[in-house]
């Protein structure tokens, strides 16, 4: 009986202990969605120097990378961590997937250590290279610096070659900025913090997996600011 009672005890301990060492990096990955959902909104509400209404409308998945790193080339080429979200055929925003982005060349303001980076994923291909094991920006898919201002829709036109449009926001500056030869691959650690198992990135990204709480921000903004349904063949087949 005592022997019993000791592996009990010893089980409840080690129960313990693995939710206790669960709790610290959930939030971590829970704090890094909300400086993602902080970096979209402040983003978005700029009206002269935000991104383009249009480009949001016309994308199929989102993606946000708060504090990307320059430092980190020196260290392993890691850039940063951040969250990709995608549109699904209704026009509602899917529960996030945890991305890295590593190395290449991602721009920099001067003298700027870090920035923040938004994507715009333009057409259904592009969200199907997410779903691999990793893609390269710009070789992998065309990648272009976007135009700022929330009615700067004349300059988009010169874009429609490009599936990934790129955005910085550094020192409290927002621009167009290079991403080519960075990799972008799911982290699915972070995945498995945030949603406690770990969801399939398809799953994800397809919206058959039911957003987090710390989610919800995130997914509130998206709906807000770009909440349209997807054009249904050019308006019902000319209906």
């Amino acid at each position: 009986m005592k022997i019993r009672n000791c592996i009990v005890a010893a089980s409840g301990i080690a129960i313990s202990a693995t939710l206790a060492f669960a709790a610290p990096n959930q939030d971590k990955v829970a704090r890094r969605l909300s400086e993602a959902t902080t970096v979209l909104e402040e983003s978005l509400a700029r009206t002269e120097r935000g991104i383009p209404q249009n480009l949001l409308d016309r994308s199929d998945c989102v993606g946000v990378f708060p504090s990307v790193w320059k430092g980190a080339l020196l260290i392993g080429g890691r850039y940063g961590k951040g969250a990709v979200s995608c549109r699904t055929a209704s026009g509602a925003w899917t529960a996030p997937s945890a991305f890295r982005i590593e190395g290449g060349n991602v721009g920099f303001q001067i003298g700027g250590s870090s920035t923040d980076l938004i994507l715009l994923f333009l057409g259904p291909e592009s969200m199907n290279k997410l779903l691999r094991t990793s893609f390269t920006l710009g070789l992998d898919g065309a990648a272009a610096a976007g135009p700022v201002g929330r009615s700067a829709s004349g300059q988009t036109d010169a874009l429609l070659g490009a599936e990934i449009i790129s955005y910085s926001r550094s020192h409290g500056l927002f621009a167009g900025v290079s991403v080519d030869g960075a990799t972008l691959r799911p982290d699915h650690g972070s995945n498995r913090k945030l949603y406690g198992y770990e969801p399939k990135v398809r799953d994800l990204l397809q919206g058959a997996v039911s957003a987090p709480e710390a989610a919800e921000r995130f997914l509130s903004v998206l709906n807000d600011q770009s909440p349209r349904k997807r054009i249904q063949e050019a308006s019902g087949a000319g209906e």
